[in-house]
């Protein structure tokens, strides 16, 4: 993805990926920042200093492979997880890729979200990097 050398992008989870809201702010608490460790293969959230949450995805010609999204417990509640998906297929679609959802955050995503399905890459298609790539997305 071309994001991971351009700034974070700041997020709450009351305001999505357009920054912090005025409740956030007089609360005291850290912004939530997202980014694309691309050497990692994982977005990560982080509250200040502390990693609150990660999707885990691989890569294909044109494709994500959502694989994984995890927030710990202690950050739980604060939307997080969405912002993470959000950040994600945002990222796709000006990437211009498609995303497949491995991780039933994002299976349920796009079930609930049809507004993204342009996003969704097509299931199983024999000889498509979906199956060729079993072996690589980790």
């Amino acid at each position: 993805m071309t994001t991971r050398d351009t700034p974070p992008v700041r997020a709450t989870g009351a305001t999505g990926a357009t920054g912090a809201s005025d409740a956030t702010r007089a609360s005291g608490d850290p912004e939530l920042t997202i980014t694309d460790n691309a050497a990692e293969r994982r977005y990560e959230a982080r509250l200040g200093d502390a990693l609150a949450g990660w999707v885990d995805y691989g890569r294909v010609p044109a494709r994500l492979v959502a694989l994984h999204t995890e927030v710990p417990p202690q950050f739980g509640g604060r939307g997080i997880a969405t912002a993470l998906v959000r950040r994600v297929l945002d990222d796709a679609r000006a990437a211009g890729i498609t995303v497949t959802p491995r991780c039933p955050l994002f299976a349920a995503h796009f079930q609930r979200h049809p507004e993204d399905a342009d996003l969704l890459a097509a299931p199983g298609r024999a000889g498509s990097p979906a199956r060729e790539s079993d072996q690589s997305e980790r």
